[in-house]
């Protein structure tokens, strides 16, 4: 039950255009073993389970909705990662967001931070993002809080 019209697609070419994938994609859930580096291809991609934010719930007992979503990052040079374990294989992270920190533009690091602390950075020589849905959606088994 997706309707193709609301399926998002997005470039990010600069930090603002970043900050709206951070915000699209803000308490997805990924796999460990769904995310990886293709150095040969300086890309880093994952799939991800992301809160449709943009639709949001249609009523007071909907909880929204979910979707299958990539979203890859092209001219990385390198990657590291902190307080992940790469070997869980049921390992399940939840994306909080996504930032980037200007070094010699256009190059810089773009940090994905994750709840509970674990961080990817990606050292880039500029900002290329993509988002795309892959299609499949499903009703949220709860829609996200946060603190203010």
């Amino acid at each position: 039950m997706t309707d193709p019209k609301t399926d998002l697609k997005l470039l990010a070419l600069d930090s603002e255009d970043l900050d709206v994938i951070s915000a699209t994609t803000q308490d997805g859930v990924v796999r460990v073993p769904d995310m990886g580096f293709a150095q040969a291809d300086h890309r880093f991609a994952l799939l991800m389970n992301r809160y449709a934010w943009e639709i949001g719930a249609d009523n007071a007992r909907s909880k929204g909705q979910r979707k299958r979503a990539a979203l890859h990052f092209d001219r990385v040079n390198g990657v590291k990662v902190a307080g992940i374990d790469l070997n869980a294989q049921e390992g399940v992270l939840e994306l909080l967001d996504i930032r980037f920190e200007p070094q010699e533009e256009p190059a810089g690091t773009i940090e994905l931070r994750f709840a509970g602390g674990g961080t990817v950075r990606l050292d880039v020589e500029c900002i290329e993002a993509r988002l795309q849905d892959l299609g499949a959606a499903w009703a949220a088994k709860a829609k996200p809080e946060h603190a203010p």
